[in-house]
């Protein structure tokens, strides 16, 4: 998790961050450190280890480390300089890259950047026995004019273009790829309307009408009755930026404040347990919430034969329980 010291909103990339006149929303950053503890300190009650990336001045999107990039071996790796794929980001985020590299270096993977435009776990995660890629097209943003008020709209496009599908299917195989087009700015990352959760990942949250109607029946085909289907509501309070947690025998899916009690009542009918944590301040101003503040790193072991003393020593310096230490 990307320490929230400096969150503000700069660049204004998604139609969360600015109004309706096109303005740059103000962050309350008295709201956004108290929400942000309070979902790193539910993760840690659920068995999860933080580690927490150091604020930046100049970056205030840090504090959305699912854009980082993604781990192509997840807890099935050696605990040392497992890969790690560093997103080839949007240009008013371009300048965490090399950030999210020296930081993941130390704390013992092996990172390398992507080739094409790619925004990481947030367009490629697992679900069930497949990976999903979702893309759209790339644009360059800007203010144009329409009929109406205010008198322009502003273009936002969309994270990861479909030539990086060819790079990324390497990196997960054998496992399958289901790539999948994006149509809904305000949608604009796969994890915004799809998340995979349970005990192997099967189940599928999915807000169909932000994909394009090839999509919506390619999910159907492979996903059938997994596939839960949100409704408008749920969709819009970004119910599908939720976070699957498995701690021993028991599934966790921690999903944003204002979901409706169906959801939750869907999602523990299939033997996972919702935990809700309010992040308001993360998705009406940065256009993000529960999976887009972490960074999924897989298992990771401190077994000090298979670590070197620099990675266990940072390791224990950037623990949350270390920095924020808990009452």
């Amino acid at each position: 998790m990307g320490d929230p010291a400096h969150f503000s909103v700069r660049g204004g990339a998604n139609p969360h961050t600015r109004n309706v006149l096109g303005m740059r929303k103000r962050v309350s950053r008295e709201r956004a450190v108290a929400q942000w503890h309070a979902l790193a300190r539910v993760l840690i009650q659920l068995g999860v280890r933080v580690f927490v990336i150091p604020p930046h001045p100049a970056c205030p999107g840090l504090v959305y480390p699912a854009n980082a990039g993604f781990s192509p071996i997840l807890r099935e790796a050696p605990p040392e300089r497992r890969p790690y794929v560093i997103s080839n980001l949007i240009a008013s985020r371009a300048a965490e890259a090399p950030i999210y590299h020296e930081f993941l270096h130390a704390l013992g993977f092996d990172p390398c950047r992507a080739r094409y435009r790619f925004e990481g776990e947030a367009d490629f995660f697992p679900a069930g026995d497949f990976y999903l890629l979702t893309t759209g097209c790339i644009e360059q943003q800007r203010f144009v004019p329409r009929l109406g008020l205010p008198p322009w709209r502003r273009i936002y496009g969309f994270r990861t273009e479909a030539a990086a599908e060819e790079e990324l299917v390497a990196r997960v195989a054998p496992r399958p790829v289901i790539t999948l087009e994006l149509v809904d700015e305000r949608y604009y990352h796969g994890d915004t309307l799809l998340s995979s959760f349970g005990a192997r990942r099967q189940y599928l949250l999915a807000y169909l009408e932000g994909l394009s109607n090839i999509s919506r029946a390619i999910l159907e085909a492979h996903f059938g009755d997994h596939l839960l289907r949100l409704a408008r509501a749920d969709a819009e309070v970004y119910a599908a930026n939720s976070f699957a947690v498995t701690s021993g025998a028991t599934h966790y899916l921690v999903m944003p404040a204002g979901v409706s009690n169906a959801l939750g009542d869907a999602v523990a009918a299939r033997g996972v347990t919702p935990v809700v944590v309010e992040v308001s301040e993360f998705l009406k101003k940065g256009g993000g919430s529960v999976k887009c503040m972490i960074g999924d790193l897989g298992e990771i072991t401190d077994d000090a034969s298979e670590l070197s003393p620099d990675v266990i020593r940072f390791r224990r310096a950037r623990d949350y329980r270390t920095l924020f230490p808990l009452d």
